[in-house]
C-alpha cells in the first residue's frame, strides 16, 4: 500500500493512531511529520513512543530548542524538530545520519522545512479541520513505509 487517509475527532484518539505505528513500527525506519503549528505532530509521536514501550516517566516533548531527543522503548526514538533549522547541513551537525539510518526509529517534525524525503519510510501530513479533528495523510516511501501502511490499513 502506498497512500492511506485517516481522519481523528479528538487528540486520544491522534494518540492512539501514533501507539498503533509505535507498535509495529521497525528499525531503521524515517518518520517526516508536516503539518501547521498545533496539528497534532508531538501528539502523533508521543503515541508512537508509548507504542515503542517508552516509559511514562520520561515524557515525550517537542524538541524545539534541543532540536533532538533520545527516548528509550523497544527500539530507540529519535525525536527531531527542525522548525528552527533551514538548511540540510544543519542536520549534519546533529549527527542526523547516525541516528535515521540506525538501530532505532527517527520521527521528524516539521519536516517540509528540508527536503528528506529521499531518506524517507513514510511521510504523514496533518490537516487541521476543527479545533479536534485531524486529517492524517500518509504516503510510503520504501518497502518499510508499505508496510507499516498494509497493516495499519487492516
Amino acid at each position: 500500500m502506498q497512500n492511506f487517509q485517516i481522519t481523528t475527532s479528538h487528540p486520544s484518539e491522534t494518540l492512539a493512531l501514533g501507539k498503533k505505528f509505535g507498535e509495529i513500527v521497525q528499525r531503521g525506519t524515517v518518520i517526516l511529520l508536516n503539518g501547521p503549528l498545533g496539528a497534532g505532530k508531538t501528539c502523533f509521536a508521543q503515541g508512537l513512543a508509548a507504542g515503542l514501550g517508552v516509559p511514562k516517566t520520561h515524557p515525550v516533548t517537542s524538541p524545539s530548542y534541543s532540536l533532538m531527543n533520545i527516548h528509550c522503548g523497544r527500539l530507540p526514538l529519535y525525536h527531531f524538530d527542525l522548525y528552527r533549522l533551514s538548511e540540510l547541513e544543519d542536520l549534519d551537525e546533529l549527527g542526523y545520519d547516525e541516528f535515521a539510518e540506525g538501530s532505532g526509529v527517527a520521527v521528524i517534525e516539521w519536516a517540509e522545512r528540508i527536503d528528506l524525503l529521499s531518506e524517507a519510510s513514510l511521510e504523514v501530513a496533518i490537516e487541521c479541520l476543527d479545533e479536534n479533528r485531524r486529517r492524517f495523510t500518509f504516503v510510503a516511501y520504501d518497502d518499510r513505509g508499505r508496510q507499516l501502511l498494509e497493516l495499519i490499513a487492516v
